[in-house]
């Protein structure tokens, strides 16, 4: 697999996923956000869209994240995650922040290296860090935040696999080509 970044959010980067085989595909044609993406076979199976925080210059904020529907499960996601985070880093960026809405993402973030901060947005999102604490009560804390919501069977099985559980080992970092 081929991970890249596409550009930066004033390089204006735009990409056209397919609606039925990628969730969140109309958010990546805009140019407002930078994009990163995973590619296999040439073809791309996995995109992440970022920009600067409005209210923190030193933090990067990854907007949306998405897996190929057919690629789902595979770790592709959380690596992608972590080959942003890396590259922010490098970039100067202090810290990366994301809004996580499933217990299926919040997973995918822990393994990207960001942790729960305790804070929730007005949108339902639990706030993942860089700068949060990893400890395991925190990170079972976020996972029962999901607990009232409406879940999928899938989601549901999820929750009761990790409830007494540890945070999950950070991924390695992709290279620019692996």
């Amino acid at each position: 697999m081929e991970y890249s970044l596409l550009g930066w959010p004033a390089d204006a980067p735009t990409l056209d996923l397919h609606h039925e085989r990628f969730a969140y595909a109309g958010k990546f044609v805009v140019s407002s956000t930078g994009k990163a993406v995973v590619r296999a076979d040439g073809s791309i199976v996995a995109a992440a869209a970022f920009d600067p925080d409005r209210t923190d210059e030193d933090c990067l904020r990854i907007r949306y994240v998405t897996v190929r529907e057919d690629r789902r499960g595979a770790g592709i996601g959380s690596r992608l995650l972590r080959f942003v985070v890396v590259r922010a880093h490098e970039r100067g960026f202090n810290e990366v922040k994301a809004g996580v809405n499933n217990p299926l993402a919040y997973e995918a973030f822990y393994k990207a290296s960001l942790a729960y901060t305790g804070e929730q947005t007005g949108l339902a999102e639990l706030v993942v860090s860089t700068a949060a604490d990893r400890d395991a009560e925190r990170y079972r804390a976020g996972l029962s935040t999901y607990r009232d919501r409406d879940l999928t069977e899938q989601a549901n099985a999820f929750l009761d696999a990790r409830e007494d559980g540890d945070p999950p080992a950070v991924v390695d970092v992709p290279s620019v080509e692996s």
